[in-house]
């Protein structure tokens, strides 16, 4: 009989804590989302976006973090953007070791954050980049690795592709007009990131796919200018500086990163 009381007990007592961890793991979820709308709001001003960007606090448990007024890392992503000569801009930015008092983040003052360090990465996708062009349809991008490469020379590209850097270049490849016919054209081109500005420069065109034979220097001149372009991205999120320029998953990213970031009205103070 006392075994069975016992029993009764353990159990009751073990349902109330998986209940207990249930509603603390509730109620910290949902003051993060508290906190993270307030921050979205923030940077939305920040940064100058027609949207609130989505917002993640990384971390758990929340609460402890908003209780120091000291979290980890902060994502911030927004996409669709119009972002100097680009229309489809998705735009990254992670914040580290960010400073910000729990009752200024959920008060309805004047808020501050400051940021340790802020990687910002702003993302540029084929449409952009095949709009741009203007001569150029159905426009893929694709990233090179060393191997691809070494197989472009082996197939009669300039022997000094052999010793890019990969994340350096890129391959294009898109419909234009060849003898008055829509033809598929590759290019592998250098990707140049110099002022803030982004150019694409053909090292090797070839008409169909990769594999194909290498064109005459003549020939490969007239549709190198049609893969040529430069490109203004704007300014990176959170006066973040462009420092890195590359192909990955179709499309190009431009990164960079700073430290000591003051937002919101400590920003506004210090200026």
């Amino acid at each position: 009989m006392t075994a069975v009381v016992v029993g009764g007990r353990m159990k009751r007592l073990i349902v109330g804590l998986v209940v207990l961890v249930g509603v603390l793991v509730g109620l910290d979820f949902g003051a993060a989302a508290l906190a993270e709308s307030a921050v979205s709001r923030q940077m939305r001003e920040q940064i100058g976006l027609p949207d609130d960007p989505d917002v993640r606090i990384n971390g758990f448990p929340f609460v402890t973090q908003a209780l120091a007024g000291r979290y980890s890392s902060i994502d911030v992503t927004a996409d669709r953007l119009q972002v100097g000569d680009l229309q489809e801009v998705e735009i990254v930015a992670q914040l580290r070791d960010v400073d910000a008092p729990l009752s200024e983040v959920l008060g309805s003052g004047p808020k501050s954050l400051r940021v340790a360090e802020a990687d910002g990465t702003v993302r540029v996708g084929a449409d952009d980049i095949e709009r741009l062009l203007g001569s150029v349809d159905k426009l893929r991008i694709e990233s090179l690795d060393a191997d691809a490469l070494e197989a472009a020379v082996e197939d009669g590209a300039d022997p000094s592709l052999a010793d890019v850097d990969p994340d350096t270049v890129a391959r294009l490849v898109g419909t234009t007009a060849v003898l008055g016919e829509d033809t598929e054209v590759s290019a592998i081109v250098a990707l140049d990131l110099t002022d803030g500005l982004v150019r694409i420069v053909p090292r090797d065109v070839r008409i169909g796919g990769p594999d194909a034979a290498p064109l005459p220097e003549s020939a490969q001149a007239s549709l190198a200018d049609r893969f040529t372009v430069e490109v203004d991205p704007g300014s990176l999120p959170l006066q973040v500086t462009p420092t890195e320029l590359k192909a990955v998953d179709g499309v190009l990213e431009i990164s960079g990163s700073t430290t000591d970031l003051l937002l919101g009205a400590a920003a506004t103070t210090t200026g």
